[in-house]
């Protein structure tokens, strides 16, 4: 059989195939496809190279533990400290020992503390006043004391200890970030004894028994018991020691606030015992004006800070305010006595 010969298909001849066999609206569209696409292509380029970003770092802030609230600026501490001490009073014609001390400091109940039954009580009394009270005379001078006084703080907690050997503080059982802490549990029986730095060179121990947690750097406003001086015989001796400091002393505390929020279940002030807030009707309160101080409680004193001052605080259901017109006291530096505002 005789063999066919098929000449072979130069190059040109294949573009002339292929250019043929592709149809003629695709030949028109693909210079315009190119005159759009390739724009388009280079704007997606660039936004994607944003847009990509600002994606991840949504999620990145979504996903992040929220930052920490920004710290309250602490109060400024006060120049002075609360003093305790006493304002004089010249013995009329009647007085007694009893009535001087319900009238002038409302003590309901002074011939219930200061007892003949209980001689070791008058002989205290005695002493506190510089005079035989059986001897009184009109003229006679006296320096009267407030009984079982309040004293008015401020201050930023630097440690938490519970406040009984026997008692532990609850701890986490994971570690958690500090931002993240909530702080000591303080509601427990008996509470927990805060170190409480109340100027830039004192610090006192205040028991405080809150349902608020509480942190190192805290601040603490609170009203506390002022300690009292120790009588051999006479627990319930009512009065200060003024001449004691005021550095390491350890006080209860009540009408409790951390930082920013009251708590409104804290002990009431009539809780705190020995005291005698129920039966007088109110309490005598030390305290520093200022707004670290005192004037923290709005009792609308309109005296200069640092002023040490000593008020009587009547008991309305359970709170103590002062009113325009109850008993109010400035400390005189010079006399080292109160003096009538």
């Amino acid at each position: 059989m005789a063999h066919r010969f098929h000449p072979r298909s130069t190059p040109a001849e294949h573009a002339r195939v292929i250019f043929h066999s592709i149809p003629w609206k695709l030949l028109f569209l693909l210079p315009v496809l190119i005159v759009f696409a390739v724009p388009t292509y280079l704007y997606a380029t660039r936004a994607g190279g944003n847009v990509v970003p600002s994606i991840t770092d949504l999620f990145y802030k979504l996903s992040a533990p929220a930052s920490p609230p920004t710290p309250t600026p602490l109060p400024v501490f006060p120049s002075g400290l609360p003093q305790a001490g006493s304002l004089l009073y010249t013995v009329q014609g009647g007085d007694s020992c009893d009535s001087i001390l319900l009238f002038q400091m409302h003590m309901l109940n002074a011939g219930e503390i200061f007892s003949d039954i209980k001689p070791e009580t008058v002989r205290a009394l005695n002493a506190s006043l510089g005079q035989d009270c059986h001897l009184l005379q009109p003229g006679m001078t006296l320096p009267l004391s407030p009984h079982y006084p309040l004293v008015a703080l401020g201050g930023v907690v630097t440690k938490i200890e519970a406040s009984t050997p026997q008692q532990v503080l609850p701890t986490p059982l994971i570690k958690i970030p500090p931002e993240q802490q909530l702080g000591t549990d303080c509601s427990g029986k008996g509470g927990c004894l805060l170190t409480l730095r109340i100027s830039p060179a004192v610090s006192i121990h205040l028991l405080v028994q809150t349902a608020l947690p509480v942190r190192i750097g805290s601040w603490i406003w609170a009203q506390a018991m002022y300690p009292r001086k120790v009588i051999h015989g006479f627990d319930a001796y009512p009065y200060a020691d003024p001449h004691a400091s005021l550095n390491g002393a350890t006080m209860r505390a009540c009408d409790v606030q951390v930082d920013n929020t009251h708590d409104d279940d804290s002990l009431s002030c009539s809780d705190l015992t020995p005291n005698t807030i129920d039966v007088d009707g109110g309490s005598w309160i030390f305290g520093v004006t200022g707004p670290g101080g005192i004037d923290h409680w709005h009792y609308g004193l309109n005296l200069p800070p640092n002023t040490r001052v000593l008020l009587w605080l009547t008991d309305d259901n359970g709170t103590l305010h002062y009113h325009r017109g109850d008993s109010a006291y400035r400390y005189d530096d010079t006399s080292h006595l109160y003096v009538k505002i």
